[in-house]
């Protein structure tokens, strides 16, 4: 795999990291609202499953963050060190030339 074609791979996956974050992030407000609806409602299987299962979404987004952050620092490095913007430079004037 070229360079610049991994590197476009690479930012892929931190957009998709980046939205993962954001659905985890998402399901845990859901959580929370159907929990203070619960306050009011008193049903005792929610009561009973609701914080288990808010706790494993909130631990899944603490993955998710620490994951995002290695790999976009990763990404980051790699284009530096590889001079990305160079090469889409150089790729644009080939596909214009072409």
């Amino acid at each position: 795999m070229d360079t610049l074609k991994k590197f476009e791979l690479m930012e892929k996956i931190v957009r998709e990291l980046e939205d993962l974050q954001h659905s985890q992030q998402a399901l845990i407000q859901k959580l929370g609202k159907i929990e203070v609806d619960n306050i009011e409602l008193g049903d005792k299987r929610l009561d009973k499953d609701l914080p288990d299962m808010h706790q494993r979404v909130s631990d899944n987004l603490d993955t998710i963050k620490g994951i995002l952050e290695y790999f976009a620092e990763k990404t980051q490095n790699f284009g530096d060190k590889n001079n990305v913007d160079a090469l889409k430079e150089k790729q644009a004037i080939n596909n214009a030339n072409s």
